[in-house]
Protein backbone atom coordinates (compact mmCIF):
# COMPACT_ATOMS: atom_id res chain seq x y z
CA UNK A 1 0.00 0.00 0.00
CA UNK A 2 2.79 2.51 0.98
CA UNK A 3 4.11 1.55 -2.90
CA UNK A 4 0.58 2.71 -4.06
CA UNK A 5 0.53 5.65 -2.11
CA UNK A 6 4.33 6.95 -3.34
CA UNK A 7 4.09 5.75 -6.94
CA UNK A 8 0.01 6.76 -7.33
CA UNK A 9 -0.83 9.61 -5.26
CA UNK A 10 2.56 11.41 -4.76
CA UNK A 11 3.32 10.70 -8.32
CA UNK A 12 0.22 11.77 -9.75
CA UNK A 13 0.48 15.17 -7.97
CA UNK A 14 4.22 16.19 -9.37
CA UNK A 15 3.11 15.29 -12.35
CA UNK A 16 0.00 18.09 -11.65
CA UNK A 17 2.49 20.35 -10.31
CA UNK A 18 4.83 20.26 -13.27
CA UNK A 19 1.68 20.74 -15.84
CA UNK A 20 1.15 23.53 -13.90
CA UNK A 21 4.70 25.30 -13.66
CA UNK A 22 4.60 24.41 -17.70
CA UNK A 23 1.38 25.67 -18.32
CA UNK A 24 2.54 29.20 -16.46
CA UNK A 25 5.54 29.50 -18.05
CA UNK A 26 3.64 30.02 -21.78
CA UNK A 27 1.88 32.73 -19.47
CA UNK A 28 -1.16 32.64 -20.70
CA UNK A 29 -2.45 35.60 -18.58
CA UNK A 30 -5.24 37.55 -19.45
CA UNK A 31 -4.31 41.25 -19.48
CA UNK A 32 -6.89 42.27 -21.65
CA UNK A 33 -10.68 42.66 -20.43
CA UNK A 34 -13.81 42.77 -22.64
CA UNK A 35 -16.23 44.90 -23.38
CA UNK A 36 -20.06 43.43 -23.87
CA UNK A 37 -22.44 45.57 -25.39
CA UNK A 38 -25.95 43.54 -25.06
CA UNK A 39 -29.59 44.61 -25.72
CA UNK A 40 -31.58 44.60 -22.67
CA UNK A 41 -35.16 44.54 -24.22
CA UNK A 42 -36.27 43.05 -27.62
CA UNK A 43 -33.34 44.40 -29.78
CA UNK A 44 -33.41 47.97 -32.16
CA UNK A 45 -32.36 49.76 -28.77
CA UNK A 46 -29.39 51.51 -30.78
CA UNK A 47 -26.19 49.22 -29.75
CA UNK A 48 -24.57 50.30 -33.06
CA UNK A 49 -24.39 53.92 -31.54
CA UNK A 50 -23.06 52.93 -28.95
CA UNK A 51 -20.36 50.42 -29.94
CA UNK A 52 -19.83 53.71 -32.63
CA UNK A 53 -18.79 55.39 -29.10
CA UNK A 54 -16.89 52.93 -28.21
CA UNK A 55 -14.86 51.68 -30.47
CA UNK A 56 -13.20 54.89 -32.03
CA UNK A 57 -10.02 53.95 -29.19
CA UNK A 58 -11.12 50.03 -29.83
CA UNK A 59 -8.24 47.80 -31.68
CA UNK A 60 -11.31 44.70 -32.37
CA UNK A 61 -14.58 44.62 -32.27
CA UNK A 62 -16.54 41.00 -32.83
CA UNK A 63 -19.55 39.63 -33.27
CA UNK A 64 -20.61 36.27 -31.65
CA UNK A 65 -24.05 34.81 -32.28
CA UNK A 66 -27.15 35.60 -35.18
CA UNK A 67 -26.04 36.29 -38.86
CA UNK A 68 -27.50 39.05 -41.19
CA UNK A 69 -31.24 39.14 -39.49
CA UNK A 70 -29.41 41.53 -37.23
CA UNK A 71 -29.30 45.47 -38.08
CA UNK A 72 -27.20 48.00 -36.92
CA UNK A 73 -27.24 51.52 -37.90
CA UNK A 74 -24.31 53.99 -37.47
CA UNK A 75 -24.51 57.58 -38.64
CA UNK A 76 -20.76 58.86 -39.29
CA UNK A 77 -20.38 62.31 -40.56
CA UNK A 78 -23.68 62.39 -42.09
CA UNK A 79 -23.72 58.78 -43.69
CA UNK A 80 -25.76 56.29 -42.52
CA UNK A 81 -24.22 52.78 -42.64
CA UNK A 82 -26.54 49.72 -42.20
CA UNK A 83 -24.76 46.56 -41.14
CA UNK A 84 -26.21 43.14 -40.84
CA UNK A 85 -22.65 40.50 -40.39
CA UNK A 86 -20.34 43.38 -40.68
CA UNK A 87 -19.48 44.06 -37.08
CA UNK A 88 -19.81 48.25 -36.19
CA UNK A 89 -16.34 48.73 -35.74
CA UNK A 90 -15.23 49.16 -39.63
CA UNK A 91 -16.63 52.44 -39.69
CA UNK A 92 -12.55 52.72 -37.46
CA UNK A 93 -10.28 52.31 -39.76
CA UNK A 94 -7.62 51.15 -37.41
CA UNK A 95 -9.96 48.40 -35.78
CA UNK A 96 -10.07 44.88 -36.44
CA UNK A 97 -13.49 43.41 -37.02
CA UNK A 98 -14.03 39.64 -36.62
CA UNK A 99 -17.24 37.12 -37.07
CA UNK A 100 -16.90 34.71 -34.52
CA UNK A 101 -17.51 31.12 -34.77
CA UNK A 102 -21.15 31.17 -32.96
CA UNK A 103 -22.07 33.42 -36.38
CA UNK A 104 -24.03 32.17 -38.92
CA UNK A 105 -22.50 33.62 -42.35
CA UNK A 106 -24.33 34.48 -46.02
CA UNK A 107 -21.71 34.78 -47.58
CA UNK A 108 -23.75 36.57 -50.77
CA UNK A 109 -25.13 39.11 -48.16
CA UNK A 110 -21.85 39.54 -46.25
CA UNK A 111 -20.32 40.61 -49.66
CA UNK A 112 -22.86 42.67 -51.14
CA UNK A 113 -22.69 44.44 -47.42
CA UNK A 114 -19.00 44.84 -47.89
CA UNK A 115 -19.74 46.25 -51.23
CA UNK A 116 -22.26 48.60 -49.95
CA UNK A 117 -20.51 50.42 -47.30
CA UNK A 118 -17.44 50.39 -49.73
CA UNK A 119 -19.82 52.18 -51.96
CA UNK A 120 -20.43 54.64 -49.15
CA UNK A 121 -16.92 55.17 -48.38
CA UNK A 122 -15.54 52.52 -46.25
CA UNK A 123 -11.72 51.03 -47.47
CA UNK A 124 -9.82 48.34 -46.08
CA UNK A 125 -12.85 46.73 -44.62
CA UNK A 126 -11.35 42.70 -46.38
CA UNK A 127 -8.43 44.08 -44.99
CA UNK A 128 -10.30 44.61 -41.21
CA UNK A 129 -12.50 41.32 -41.25
CA UNK A 130 -11.44 38.24 -39.49
CA UNK A 131 -13.48 35.30 -39.88
CA UNK A 132 -13.66 32.26 -37.81
CA UNK A 133 -13.08 28.95 -39.97
CA UNK A 134 -15.58 27.22 -37.52
CA UNK A 135 -18.36 29.84 -38.08
CA UNK A 136 -21.00 27.97 -40.24
CA UNK A 137 -22.41 28.83 -43.61
CA UNK A 138 -26.47 29.78 -44.52
CA UNK A 139 -27.55 28.49 -48.13
CA UNK A 140 -30.14 28.90 -50.48
CA UNK A 141 -32.18 26.23 -49.00
CA UNK A 142 -32.07 26.93 -45.70
CA UNK A 143 -33.54 30.45 -46.65
CA UNK A 144 -36.04 28.08 -48.51
CA UNK A 145 -36.73 25.96 -45.31
CA UNK A 146 -37.43 29.45 -42.85
CA UNK A 147 -40.09 30.03 -45.36
CA UNK A 148 -41.44 26.77 -45.79
CA UNK A 149 -41.86 26.42 -42.37
CA UNK A 150 -43.18 29.74 -41.20
CA UNK A 151 -46.24 28.99 -43.61
CA UNK A 152 -46.74 25.72 -41.96
CA UNK A 153 -47.13 27.32 -38.59
CA UNK A 154 -50.00 29.04 -39.78
CA UNK A 155 -52.09 32.07 -39.17
CA UNK A 156 -51.55 32.94 -35.35
CA UNK A 157 -48.71 31.07 -34.80
CA UNK A 158 -45.67 32.51 -36.82
CA UNK A 159 -42.57 33.48 -35.73
CA UNK A 160 -42.42 36.69 -37.57
CA UNK A 161 -39.27 35.20 -38.97
CA UNK A 162 -36.72 37.12 -41.30
CA UNK A 163 -36.68 34.78 -43.91
CA UNK A 164 -32.98 34.91 -43.91
CA UNK A 165 -32.54 30.95 -43.00
CA UNK A 166 -30.99 31.70 -39.68
CA UNK A 167 -32.96 29.48 -37.97
CA UNK A 168 -32.74 26.50 -40.40
CA UNK A 169 -28.85 26.81 -40.16
CA UNK A 170 -28.62 26.79 -36.29
CA UNK A 171 -31.03 24.00 -36.81
CA UNK A 172 -29.09 21.97 -39.02
CA UNK A 173 -25.81 22.96 -36.84
CA UNK A 174 -27.32 21.54 -33.71
CA UNK A 175 -28.44 18.30 -36.06
CA UNK A 176 -24.91 17.81 -36.98
CA UNK A 177 -25.20 18.60 -40.66
CA UNK A 178 -23.86 21.67 -41.36
CA UNK A 179 -20.82 22.63 -43.18
CA UNK A 180 -18.33 25.32 -41.56
CA UNK A 181 -16.25 28.07 -43.22
CA UNK A 182 -13.24 25.57 -42.70
CA UNK A 183 -15.15 23.02 -44.74
CA UNK A 184 -15.66 25.32 -47.81
CA UNK A 185 -11.96 26.25 -47.76
CA UNK A 186 -10.72 22.40 -47.53
CA UNK A 187 -11.22 19.97 -50.67
CA UNK A 188 -13.60 21.46 -52.49
CA UNK A 189 -14.82 18.34 -54.26
CA UNK A 190 -15.12 17.01 -50.71
CA UNK A 191 -17.33 20.18 -50.01
CA UNK A 192 -19.24 19.55 -53.27
CA UNK A 193 -20.55 16.22 -52.26
CA UNK A 194 -21.34 17.27 -48.64
CA UNK A 195 -23.34 20.06 -50.06
CA UNK A 196 -24.85 17.92 -52.66
CA UNK A 197 -25.60 15.49 -49.76
CA UNK A 198 -27.36 18.50 -48.05
CA UNK A 199 -29.43 19.85 -50.23
CA UNK A 200 -30.66 16.52 -51.33
CA UNK A 201 -32.03 15.69 -47.48
CA UNK A 202 -33.54 19.01 -47.02
CA UNK A 203 -35.20 17.86 -50.95
CA UNK A 204 -36.90 15.66 -49.17
CA UNK A 205 -37.65 16.77 -46.18
CA UNK A 206 -39.74 19.97 -47.83
CA UNK A 207 -41.18 18.44 -51.05
CA UNK A 208 -42.06 22.01 -52.30
CA UNK A 209 -38.42 22.82 -52.06
CA UNK A 210 -36.77 20.89 -55.19
CA UNK A 211 -38.06 23.14 -58.31
CA UNK A 212 -36.25 25.93 -56.42
CA UNK A 213 -33.16 24.37 -55.68
CA UNK A 214 -30.03 25.25 -57.73
CA UNK A 215 -27.31 22.79 -56.70
CA UNK A 216 -24.87 23.32 -59.80
CA UNK A 217 -25.66 27.52 -59.73
CA UNK A 218 -24.84 27.73 -56.09
CA UNK A 219 -21.79 25.49 -55.67
CA UNK A 220 -20.74 28.20 -58.60
CA UNK A 221 -20.65 31.02 -56.80
CA UNK A 222 -19.45 29.22 -53.55
CA UNK A 223 -16.40 28.27 -55.67
CA UNK A 224 -16.41 32.28 -56.17
CA UNK A 225 -16.62 33.19 -52.87
CA UNK A 226 -14.22 30.37 -51.63
CA UNK A 227 -11.13 32.38 -53.37
CA UNK A 228 -12.52 35.82 -52.00
CA UNK A 229 -12.92 34.87 -48.29
CA UNK A 230 -9.45 33.00 -48.25
CA UNK A 231 -7.18 35.77 -47.13
CA UNK A 232 -9.95 37.07 -44.65
CA UNK A 233 -10.46 33.18 -42.63
CA UNK A 234 -8.17 32.27 -39.13
CA UNK A 235 -8.30 30.62 -36.44
CA UNK A 236 -10.36 33.22 -34.42
CA UNK A 237 -10.09 31.67 -30.59
CA UNK A 238 -6.11 31.55 -31.30
CA UNK A 239 -6.23 35.30 -32.36
CA UNK A 240 -8.75 36.31 -29.58
CA UNK A 241 -6.22 34.21 -26.88
CA UNK A 242 -3.22 35.82 -28.34
CA UNK A 243 -4.72 39.61 -28.06
CA UNK A 244 -6.35 38.75 -24.71
CA UNK A 245 -3.08 37.35 -23.03
CA UNK A 246 -0.69 40.37 -24.93
CA UNK A 247 1.45 43.05 -23.09
CA UNK A 248 0.55 45.97 -25.29
CA UNK A 249 -2.93 47.70 -24.44
CA UNK A 250 -5.84 46.06 -26.20
CA UNK A 251 -9.10 47.36 -26.21
CA UNK A 252 -11.81 44.45 -27.28
CA UNK A 253 -14.90 44.88 -27.96
CA UNK A 254 -18.30 42.26 -28.44
CA UNK A 255 -21.52 44.14 -30.31
CA UNK A 256 -23.76 41.83 -29.13
CA UNK A 257 -26.88 41.34 -31.64
CA UNK A 258 -30.67 40.87 -31.15
CA UNK A 259 -31.40 41.25 -27.47
CA UNK A 260 -32.12 39.18 -23.87
CA UNK A 261 -35.62 39.23 -24.72
CA UNK A 262 -35.09 37.32 -28.05
CA UNK A 263 -32.95 35.03 -26.22
CA UNK A 264 -33.21 31.20 -27.50
CA UNK A 265 -33.12 30.18 -24.09
CA UNK A 266 -34.54 33.14 -22.16
CA UNK A 267 -36.75 35.31 -23.94
CA UNK A 268 -40.33 35.00 -24.90
CA UNK A 269 -39.96 31.29 -26.90
CA UNK A 270 -41.08 30.41 -29.22
CA UNK A 271 -41.22 34.16 -30.16
CA UNK A 272 -37.37 34.35 -29.87
CA UNK A 273 -34.42 34.00 -32.31
CA UNK A 274 -32.27 30.98 -32.86
CA UNK A 275 -29.08 31.97 -30.83
CA UNK A 276 -28.21 32.74 -27.47
CA UNK A 277 -27.88 36.44 -27.62
CA UNK A 278 -27.52 37.11 -23.90
CA UNK A 279 -24.39 36.95 -22.32
CA UNK A 280 -23.64 33.10 -22.49
CA UNK A 281 -23.32 33.67 -26.08
CA UNK A 282 -20.31 36.07 -26.28
CA UNK A 283 -17.78 32.95 -24.45
CA UNK A 284 -19.69 30.19 -26.56
CA UNK A 285 -19.81 32.35 -30.16
CA UNK A 286 -16.18 33.35 -29.83
CA UNK A 287 -14.68 31.04 -27.40
CA UNK A 288 -13.58 32.67 -24.84
CA UNK A 289 -12.88 32.50 -21.01
CA UNK A 290 -15.24 33.96 -18.70
CA UNK A 291 -12.76 36.00 -16.49
CA UNK A 292 -11.90 37.54 -19.87
CA UNK A 293 -15.13 39.97 -19.40
CA UNK A 294 -14.61 43.30 -17.70
CA UNK A 295 -17.77 45.60 -17.99
CA UNK A 296 -20.67 44.53 -19.49
CA UNK A 297 -23.21 47.57 -20.51
CA UNK A 298 -27.41 46.48 -21.05
CA UNK A 299 -28.73 48.92 -23.67
CA UNK A 300 -32.04 49.79 -23.37
CA UNK A 301 -34.28 52.88 -24.39
CA UNK A 302 -36.60 55.01 -22.79
CA UNK A 303 -39.43 53.06 -24.49
CA UNK A 304 -39.58 49.52 -26.00
CA UNK A 305 -40.54 48.46 -29.14
CA UNK A 306 -40.66 44.52 -31.09
CA UNK A 307 -40.70 43.71 -34.43
CA UNK A 308 -42.96 40.61 -35.55
CA UNK A 309 -45.02 38.40 -33.49
CA UNK A 310 -44.85 37.57 -29.57
CA UNK A 311 -46.31 38.55 -26.32
CA UNK A 312 -45.62 42.71 -25.77
CA UNK A 313 -47.15 43.81 -22.24
CA UNK A 314 -46.77 47.25 -22.42
CA UNK A 315 -47.78 48.04 -26.44
CA UNK A 316 -49.61 51.38 -26.52
CA UNK A 317 -52.66 52.05 -28.13
CA UNK A 318 -52.52 52.08 -31.87
CA UNK A 319 -52.45 55.96 -31.92
CA UNK A 320 -49.92 56.47 -29.51
CA UNK A 321 -48.43 53.30 -31.09
CA UNK A 322 -47.87 55.20 -34.62
CA UNK A 323 -46.66 58.84 -33.27
CA UNK A 324 -43.47 57.14 -31.50
CA UNK A 325 -42.91 54.94 -34.39
CA UNK A 326 -42.77 57.87 -36.66
CA UNK A 327 -40.98 59.96 -34.10
CA UNK A 328 -38.53 57.80 -33.13
CA UNK A 329 -38.18 56.28 -36.75
CA UNK A 330 -38.99 52.78 -35.46
CA UNK A 331 -38.53 50.48 -38.38
CA UNK A 332 -36.28 47.84 -39.10
CA UNK A 333 -33.14 48.12 -40.36
CA UNK A 334 -33.15 44.50 -41.88
CA UNK A 335 -36.53 43.95 -43.04
CA UNK A 336 -38.30 47.60 -42.98
CA UNK A 337 -40.80 46.33 -41.17
CA UNK A 338 -42.66 48.92 -38.68
CA UNK A 339 -41.98 48.44 -35.33
CA UNK A 340 -44.86 48.12 -32.42
CA UNK A 341 -43.82 50.30 -29.65
CA UNK A 342 -44.62 49.92 -25.96
CA UNK A 343 -44.22 51.64 -22.22
CA UNK A 344 -40.84 51.07 -20.68
CA UNK A 345 -41.09 47.56 -19.16
CA UNK A 346 -39.13 47.74 -15.77
CA UNK A 347 -39.93 43.80 -14.93
CA UNK A 348 -38.02 43.20 -18.15
CA UNK A 349 -35.63 45.11 -17.85
CA UNK A 350 -34.68 43.69 -14.43
CA UNK A 351 -35.18 40.17 -15.93
CA UNK A 352 -32.52 41.13 -18.04
CA UNK A 353 -30.02 42.19 -15.53
CA UNK A 354 -30.45 39.40 -13.37
CA UNK A 355 -29.08 37.19 -16.35
CA UNK A 356 -26.87 39.30 -18.00
CA UNK A 357 -24.70 41.03 -14.55
CA UNK A 358 -24.74 44.62 -16.36
CA UNK A 359 -22.30 46.50 -14.96
CA UNK A 360 -23.95 49.36 -16.36
CA UNK A 361 -27.33 50.02 -18.49
CA UNK A 362 -27.11 52.87 -20.71
CA UNK A 363 -30.05 54.35 -23.33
Amino acid sequence: MAGIGVNGVDGGRKKATAAMTSASSDDRTIRNRVTVILGAQFGDEGKGKIVDLLCQKAHIVCRCQGGNNAGHTVVVENTSYDFHLLPSGVVNPCCMNIIGNGVVVNLASLFDEIKINEEKGLTGLKDRLIISNRAHLVFEFHQLADKFEEELRGNGKRIGTTMKGIGPTYSCKASRNSLRVADLLDDFDVFSEKYRNLSNYYCQRYLNMKDSVHVDEELKKLKEFRERIKPMVRDTVTYLSDKLCSTSKKVIIVEGANATMLDLDFGTYPMVTSSNCSIGGVFTGLGIPPHSVGDIYGVCKAYTTRVGEGCFPTQMDEKLDNIIREKGHEYGVTTGRARRCGWLDMVMLRYAISINGFTAVTE
